[in-house]
């Protein structure tokens, strides 16, 4: 599960705006400001929300969900 809260904060660590995130996962400006006015769990095809998971993992993003929510960046994954 992802919310738009990781989102958002998955997206200040890497320091990229709604613009890059779409370019790193192909989807369009729009899809992503939809996913990102959701509040909780992000209300979305499992298309996008995969397409919105590999592009933060590939740069190190870590989504936590256990024992609360949050993200942490690491190493990127090759």
């Amino acid at each position: 599960m992802l919310t738009a809260e990781q989102i958002k904060a998955a997206r200040a660590l890497l320091n990229w705006g709604q613009r890059e995130l779409a370019a790193a996962t192909g989807l369009s400006v729009p899809t992503i400001k939809r996913v990102e006015a959701s509040r909780g769990a992000i209300r979305s095809t499992y298309t996008t929300v995969l397409a919105i998971q590999n592009a933060f993992e590939a740069e190190g993003i870590e989504f936590i969900n256990e024992g609360g929510l949050g993200v942490k960046i690491t190493a990127p994954k090759d």
